[in-house]
């Protein structure tokens, strides 16, 4: 949305052409038309996600990922392996991809998987260094004794 308005505004105040604000925003020469020429379209996110080929199965693979809860985590279903097991038992006709995107959904309702947060480690250049402990094993008055000691990377 921000992207539309600095488009027009560009265009229409500051009078850059657009092979400018193609350059300038990295879109092509046709999206710089197209949001010259047009208000965007505002989009609402869905409030829920309807599975209509799936509703027939939909109890079963809740009954799965709920026995799975107390199975060891290799041992659990994969969506792949929910895919297969509606398709020769079952005999579903819809696709892999549906069923891929509820089993992500249905386990996290289900409390099968819990999604697990990820901070990358992208440290300034001279403001932060990274170090780690060891073990080393050193000769001191001809004993050998093992030692704790932090290195830095």
């Amino acid at each position: 949305m921000d992207q539309y308005q600095l488009i027009r505004t560009a265009y229409r105040m500051y009078g850059q052409n657009i092979s400018e604000l193609s350059r300038l925003t990295g879109h092509s020469r046709n999206t710089i038309k197209k949001a010259i020429r047009v208000e965007p379209q505002v989009y609402k996110k869905r409030e829920h996600q309807s599975f209509p080929a799936l509703d027939p199965y939909r109890v079963i693979i809740d009954n799965w990922l709920k026995s799975d809860r107390k199975n060891p985590r290799k041992q659990r279903h994969t969506a792949h392996r929910v895919y297969n097991r509606l398709v020769e038992k079952h005999g579903y006709k819809g696709s892999e991809s549906s069923v891929r995107r509820y089993v992500r959904t249905a386990k996290v309702l289900l409390g099968v998987y819990t999604p697990r947060a990820f901070i990358p480690c992208d440290p300034e250049a001279g403001h932060e260094a990274e170090v780690d402990w060891g073990l080393a094993a050193a000769i001191i008055a001809w004993n050998e004794v093992r030692l704790s000691l932090l290195y830095a990377e």
